[in-house]
This record gives structure tokens, C-alpha cells and sequence, in this order.
């Protein structure tokens, strides 16, 4: 058996995840990042991304992450993130939506602030469709 450590997952609204897992997968700032068992201490930024949790039964779980912050002690890994959503909790339409709202702002580009606000919507959106094991390309 794998060993296991401790994951809490929490959001302003909610403890969206917490239990022993093998391990998780999500994006960094920096990049990818695969975290297990006995991992070296950490405090990183989260960008949206999809988190992938592998749990104790050795199953693969996948949700949707916003941005936020994780922390990897000898204790347990926590990540604090602004919306974590399993893929049944996903409004398609609203995600599709944003995602094309987004697109509209960045095509415009009339302010640098509205562009950059819009990419990360956009970045949201399309993390929120691949949960829901959606395509993002256009159609």
C-alpha cells in the first residue's frame, strides 16, 4: 500500500475535500506539480487548473480548482483556493458563457486591466469545461 498523507481542500464557502490521499496533481504557478507522501515543505501560488486527487482506494478524482494557495508541511497539505468544484457541481452554461465573455473582452482589448481580468476568466472558464470533460476548442 501507498503511503498516505493528508489533503484538506478548502474554500470561503465550504471544506470542499479532506482525508488521507496518495497523492494530488495541479498547477502551480510555475507549472505542474505532482505532490505525495513526505513531500518537501512548500508554500506555492495555485493558477486554475484541474486538481486530480488520488485517494486512499487508489482512484483518480478530478475537479476544478481556481486560483489560490497551497501548502505542503509534515502534517498535511492544504490548499486554500477561491472555488473548487467537482464536475457534477459545474453549470455548463454559465462556464460557457464566461468563456465566451472572455474571449469578446480579450478580442476588444480596449484596457490592459480588462484583458488581463479577462484571461483569467477565460483560464477559469475553460478548467471549469475539461472537469466537466468538455472540449474548449471552438466550435
Amino acid at each position: 500500500m501507498a503511503a498516505l498523507f493528508n489533503l484538506e481542500v478548502t474554500t470561503p464557502h465550504r471544506l470542499f475535500f479532506s482525508g488521507p490521499v496518495e497523492a494530488i496533481s495541479l498547477t502551480l504557478a510555475d507549472g505542474e506539480a505532482g505532490i505525495y507522501a513526505n513531500h518537501s515543505p512548500i508554500t506555492a501560488p495555485v493558477v486554475p487548473c484541474l486538481l486530480k486527487i488520488l485517494d486512499k482506494d487508489g482512484l483518480w478524482k478530478t475537479a476544478f480548482c481556481a486560483e489560490g494557495i497551497l501548502e505542503v508541511t509534515s502534517e498535511k497539505t492544504v490548499l486554500l483556493s477561491d472555488a473548487t468544484e467537482w464536475p457534477e457541481e459545474i453549470d455548463y452554461d454559465r462556464a460557457k458563457a464566461a468563456k465566451e465573455s472572455a474571449e469578446k473582452t480579450i478580442t476588444a482589448g480596449t484596457f490592459k486591466f480588462e484583458t488581463e481580468t479577462a484571461a483569467l476568466s477565460l483560464q477559469r472558464a475553460i478548467m471549469r469545461l475539461r472537469a466537466r470533460g468538455e472540449s474548449t476548442e471552438n466550435r
